[in-house]
């Protein structure tokens, strides 16, 4: 990427919008997890160090345009300013004259944070004026927002048409760790993928098996292939309608050579707070489900983690809420862990319950990269071209 973010440019008095996403999630007005926030503390601290003016540019939630209380980003400008030590200005005002003078007047090497951005219907509309009215704040424009980069909005997309933009130091790592992934592969490569609905990860799927060598599927979406092989999955999270989906992923993955993995063993119960009890998938019950994969599964899928190079993981094996049914998660966690910290294997994982999942074990510094982009994850997964990347690719 030609128009990063960089040590060598000077930014000394500049007024750098930063456009990053803080939507956190929240309790009572107390935020509950900070990874997202961060994550963006080294783009902010470099440009600090660079005595930049930064004003930093968020949203939280979805007030569709209006003015809601409870999103307001005023706690947020707090915890990012705990975790700065560093006092962050907050303003509540709307973007008009009087929020530019007080950026015009702030010091060198200072932060101050806009309200939410999406209290403007312009935003999400990906409106030009509006696009133009923030661009006048700033001297240059920084996107290290990648989990916004899917959305056509006036202060991802429109707003490098009237700035000079750069793609911040988060961003930036993160296409960098998709692309090595999915186009600079180190074979054997595989994908581990999870969720309820195969129907939402089939684009994915079916991206992935040209180029992957092994696809483990797991969770739900295992369960909807089950049934479509004639197997009894009883009361079981499962789609009756994708057996066309269902067809197409394996005949893809003999065209391209493609091996796809599904559960030999499952663990069932007759309801999400049972025991579980230990089942080939030939024999589970009408009045059961299937929350979990099996240890001989688990002992197949630890194998071919083994002999990969590269891996990607998106979704939990089960239902890992309740301990009975955490194993395939915990242990597919651990080899992929393993392999990461011996140098054995790229790692990548993404998406809101793979990172739940990794914190839950505490392992979130055992992997190559996580992303917490969730739909612009699935998105450049699906190899769409996302708006904010390209918006900035352009403008170059």
């Amino acid at each position: 990427m030609k128009n990063c973010l960089s040590k060598d440019l000077d930014l000394k008095g500049k007024k750098v919008l930063l456009r990053v996403d803080f939507n956190v999630p929240m309790e009572n007005g107390a935020i509950t997890e900070t990874s997202r926030i961060e994550k963006i503390i080294p783009t902010i601290q470099l440009l600090c160090e660079k005595q930049a003016k930064i004003i930093i540019l968020s949203h939280i939630g979805r007030p569709k345009g209006k003015v809601v209380k409870e999103m307001s980003l005023k706690p947020i400008s707090e915890k990012l300013s705990f975790l700065l030590k560093k006092k962050v200005l907050f303003n509540s005002s709307s973007i008009v004259g009087d929020t530019k003078f007080e950026i015009d007047n702030i010091s060198d090497g200072s932060i101050i944070m806009l309200e939410n951005i999406r209290f403007n219907k312009e935003e999400e509309a990906n409106d030009i004026k509006f696009a133009k009215k923030i661009s006048d704040l700033g001297d240059i424009y920084v996107n290290d927002a990648f989990s916004c980069s899917h959305r056509s909005h006036a202060s991802i997309d429109a707003i490098t048409k009237y700035i000079p933009s750069y793609f911040g130091l988060q961003i930036s790592q993160e296409i960098t760790a998709l692309e090595k992934i999915t186009n600079k592969i180190e074979k054997p490569v595989t994908l581990v993928i999870g969720g309820s609905k195969i129907s939402t990860k089939f684009k994915i799927i079916n991206n992935l098996i040209k180029k992957f060598d092994n696809i483990i599927i797991v969770g739900g979406m295992a369960n909807t292939i089950l049934k479509h092989m004639g197997k009894n999955v009883g009361k079981s999270i499962c789609e009756n309608d994708s057996s066309a989906l269902v067809k197409d992923i394996f005949e893809n993955s003999k065209k391209y050579n493609c091996e796809i993995i599904i559960p030999s063993d499952v663990m069932v119960s007759s309801d999400l707070n049972g025991i579980g009890n230990e089942k080939d998938v030939d024999a589970v019950m009408d009045d059961e489900m299937i929350l979990d994969i099996g240890p001989k599964t688990i002992s197949s899928v630890e194998k071919i983690i083994n002999k990969s190079k590269t891996v990607l993981w998106n979704g939990p094996a089960g239902y890992f809420e309740n301990p009975n049914f955490q194993n395939g998660t915990k242990k597919i966690l651990e080899a992929i862990s393993k392999g990461t910290e011996n140098k054995n294997i790229f790692s990548v994982a993404g998406g809101g319950e793979t990172v739940a999942a990794i914190n839950n074990f505490k392992k979130s510094n055992s992997f190559t990269f996580i992303s917490t982009a969730g739909g612009a994850f699935l998105e450049y997964l699906e190899g769409k071209t996302l708006p904010g990347i390209k918006a900035l690719n352009q403008n170059v």
